[in-house]
């Protein structure tokens, strides 16, 4: 879909190293050598002259990954210590060819003889890969534990041990990793808000698995990352602002103009020809000294929106940043729901009018865009135990509802009519101030009147407002970040 990559299950993983060792003439351990290159690759960028480093390995092929790992690096002349957490008296083929490889290896049997780790900087975790399918307790449990209170940089390799690939696990033993280097693809649970204490960053590096094979999996996860850029169209040479869209944008009521005026600054940076922003009496000449770029038509009423203006020369329509819910206004949005012949982008007090008014559900147009945060989606289809059951509501009321929802999150989750999903990997916690939501209005609407389609405009919009906020990252620092930066860093482009 759209070239972006497929997120993929445990078990699918498994088969996609089975079809690649098979068609590609090589061997488990040559792919595991493989794999240990890769992520010594991404783990050497960072700084460690002088740096103790401790590599904690079980006996299954993620212990396997660790000892190749731990040999590259002393090949290499780092200061190394390597420890095998013999659980159990078997080990996979592959971990036993790499403890062969090596030498020194510290093998721990028993809890008693856990090491003290606080002496080391880094500790690199590969007890246990993702074919993990209970808690931890005992023996390993403790090794975890040991691990969590050395006060060490835990880099895990593939996923951080304790936790499941594809599902919430609610246990304590669980390693909490600085930073995981996964292969070939992330892994569900790094979009589950729930292991934020076990995923703090994550990166993913190519072992050269099967990528057809991988995409012909059946899988309705999607990664949307810079390559959602390939859609975007040229701009051609003989072309005028009439050629790239008339937005409108419906925002703004007393004292919360401030909401409409960084939307509509957004939608201007998303490259709309033409943006119309339609504000109460009191937001106009605010927005005509901060936004001179847009047009203004005003409400008859002072202090809020009371009807809906013609509607019909537009491409697009955004409503809700600083809307407020005046009975008034909420009659506004069911007489656009009424009237629109044109793609809808809902945020903020719209939403909240909805949640309100729960029968205006039904009457959304087709291929409208909700941007809600998750206080806001919860209000509208109940409160769900976990993020994994949200998803589910997520894709359910797309589908039902023939409509794109963007849940705000720190990986923020895309749902088609189709019920698939998109996990942002753009964006960072500077962009947790007031306002990043209503640039991200902004720019989806923006992009809707350019004329692409709403599920291109969400993915697009959700992206690129992301990688803005990592570029006011860069300039202002996260706690010192305001909406008004990322919209100064906006730049459509391609990347």
């Amino acid at each position: 879909m759209f070239g972006l990559k497929k997120i993929i299950s445990a078990p699918q993983t498994k088969q996609v190293d089975l079809f690649t060792i098979r068609n590609e003439s090589t061997t488990s351990i040559d792919l595991m050598e493989r794999a240990s290159k890769a992520f010594t690759q991404e783990f050497l960028k960072e700084d460690l002259k002088g740096k103790k480093i401790a590599v904690v390995c079980g006996v299954g092929n993620n212990g396997g990954d660790g000892l190749a790992v731990a040999r590259i690096l002393v090949s290499k002349g780092y200061k190394v210590t390597p420890f095998l957490i013999q659980f159990k008296e078997t080990m996979s083929n592959d971990c036993q060819t790499n403890l062969e490889r090596l030498k020194d290896v510290i093998i721990i049997k028993s809890e008693d003889k856990i090491p003290e780790l606080s002496s080391f900087d880094i500790i690199i975790d590969a007890l246990l890969g993702t074919g993990l399918k209970k808690g931890l307790k005992g023996f390993l449990a403790q090794v975890v534990n040991a691990i969590n209170a050395s006060k060490s940089k835990i880099y895990s390799i593939d996923i951080p041990s304790g936790l499941f690939c594809d599902e919430i696990i609610n246990a304590s033993a669980i390693i909490k990793s600085h930073m995981t280097i996964s292969f070939q693809r992330p892994k569900m649970a790094f979009f589950f808000p729930e292991n934020n204490d076990y995923i703090q960053w994550w990166k993913v590096v190519d072992i050269g698995l099967n990528e057809g094979f991988i995409q012909r999996q059946e899988s309705r996860q999607y990664l949307l990352d810079k390559e959602i850029s390939h859609i975007l169209k040229r701009r051609k040479r003989y072309s005028h602002k009439g050629s790239y869209g008339h937005a409108l944008m419906i925002v703004g009521s007393y004292g919360m103009m401030g909401a409409g005026i960084l939307a509509s600054k957004a939608c201007l940076r998303s490259g709309v020809g033409l943006l119309t922003s339609y504000v109460p009496r009191c937001g106009y000449e605010i927005l005509q000294a901060s936004v001179p770029e847009a047009m203004c038509i005003t409400d008859e009423k002072d202090e809020y929106i009371s009807s809906l203006p013609n509607i019909k020369k537009f491409d697009a329509i955004g409503i809700g940043p600083g809307l407020g819910t005046n009975s008034n206004t909420a009659n506004v949005l069911l007489n656009l729901f009424k009237e629109a012949s044109v793609s809808l982008v809902l945020d903020a007090d719209a939403l909240n009018i909805l949640s309100a008014n729960l029968d205006l559900i039904s009457k959304i147009p087709e291929n409208t865009i909700l941007t809600p945060h998750i206080k806001e989606f919860d209000k509208l289809v109940g409160t769900s135990k976990n993020s994994n059951e949200r998803f589910e509501k997520q894709r359910h009321f797309s589908i039902k509802n023939r409509c794109i929802v963007v849940l705000k999150d720190a990986h923020t989750s895309v749902s088609d009519c189709k019920g698939n999903l998109y996990f942002n990997t753009s964006g960072n916690p500077g962009m947790a101030t007031g306002g990043s939501g209503d640039v991200l209005t902004g720019v989806i609407t923006g992009l809707l009147a350019q004329r692409y389609c709403s599920i291109e405009a969400a993915l697009m919009g959700t992206y690129y407002h992301g990688y803005a906020g990592d570029t006011a990252a860069k300039e202002k620092g996260q706690r010192s970040m305001v909406a008004s930066d990322i919209i100064e860093c906006i730049k459509i482009s391609a990347l």
